[in-house]
């Protein structure tokens, strides 16, 4: 969005429980896996998506750096959560010039931080009528950042000896993945939900084009915590039971009912951006779930969504329709950590300059 720089790139998800690097290269045939590296973290180096200790922060990603061989220093990251204000609004129609020298007057009126604390973007949505009110609006996407938070990051990568060349929405990058990957007919509405360890990131999509968005702050570390709390368990033991692994001292029957109820919390929560989406638009049904994160592992957690939300929900699978070189990455790790990659690859994806 910000900043721009020259290609190769390498895509970096910053994320509260790990770190993710991915490389892509592109040809006419499509993209091609280069490179791609994890690394968890302590979940106290980043809260709630403020970096609490940039210096930890910033070894974790030279060792990744140096695990992979990095010699491209241009980097694409992305922010989330409150600092992050994503709004679709209808302005009468004008040029993409005119915007620019006017988005700034538009957009006090529609986010809650000083329009001097925030760092803003827009795109004008291809669809004349996307406004929903004829051919006399259109529709734009308003994208602002908190400056801090902004800066928190970009200094971050610059201090591990990165240049940050476009910095995205995480919200925006599942919509990268999924165009790519999934090929959606033009009336086709679908939800991205990706559920990281404290952020969910909720992105509608009609056709691939953008309708609605919410980043809402739960997400895998709540369920971390209920298991604590309801089995009187420390960290560790909550975290391997929360993956699925057996724990001495916890009751198989009383984890499935921590996690059912961690499931309906997370559902009630999509289910009521759900309702709000239907409310603000005309359109009355979604398709289609696809899941991804972290947390989207969590055994059950697809058809209990299914069922809850009474739309079909699958995993969304990031590496679709991108090749993979066995030799280079291992794909049992891709299998094993695909529903956490999908920030990343949708970083890897942009290039400086595009929209």
């Amino acid at each position: 969005m910000w900043f721009q720089r020259a290609q190769p790139v390498i895509g970096l998800d910053i994320g509260s429980s790990a770190i993710k690097l991915l490389q892509l290269t592109s040809s006419k045939k499509g993209y091609a896996l280069e490179k791609f590296g994890i690394k968890t973290i302590d979940p106290e180096l980043i809260v709630d998506g403020a970096v609490m200790d940039a210096g930890r922060v910033v070894d974790a990603v030279k060792e990744l750096l140096r695990e992979q061989a990095v010699k491209t220093k241009d980097v694409v990251i992305s922010v989330s959560g409150h600092s992050v204000i994503v709004k679709k609004i209808n302005l009468p129609p004008m040029t993409e010039d005119e915007l620019e020298e006017s988005i700034k007057w538009e957009a006090e009126q529609y986010i809650p931080f000083d329009v001097n604390d925030v760092n803003l973007d827009f795109h004008i949505l291809p669809n004349p009528d996307a406004g929903g009110e004829g051919k006399d609006t259109m529709a734009v996407v308003l994208v602002a950042v908190k400056k801090d938070r902004l800066s928190e990051y970009t200094a971050l990568v610059m201090e591990a000896g990165l240049n940050p060349v476009v910095v995205d929405v995480d919200a925006f990058t599942l919509e990268n993945v999924y165009g790519i990957g999934y090929e959606p007919s033009g009336s086709e509405v679908s939800a991205l939900v990706n559920i990281g360890a404290s952020v969910m990131n909720i992105h509608i999509v009609k056709g691939g084009n953008f309708s609605f968005t919410r980043d809402i702050s739960t997400g895998g570390n709540k369920y971390t915590e209920m298991i604590q709390r309801d089995l009187n368990v420390g960290y560790e033991a909550a975290e391997r039971a929360k993956r699925g692994e057996s724990v001495e001292g916890v009751a198989p029957e009383a984890l499935a009912e921590v996690i059912n109820t961690m499931n309906g919390e997370l559902a009630a929560e999509i289910g009521r951006s759900f309702d709000y989406f239907r409310s603000t638009s005309t359109q009355e049904t979604i398709d289609r779930v696809y899941l991804s994160g972290g947390t989207a592992k969590i055994t059950g957690l697809a058809p209990f969504m299914s069922e809850r939300l009474g739309v079909p929900v699958e995993m969304l699978d990031p590496f679709r329709h991108i090749e993979v070189n066995p030799k280079i990455v291992d794909p049992d790790l891709l299998a094993a950590v695909g529903p956490q990659a999908s920030v990343v690859v949708g970083l890897a994806i942009r290039r400086p300059g595009d929209r």
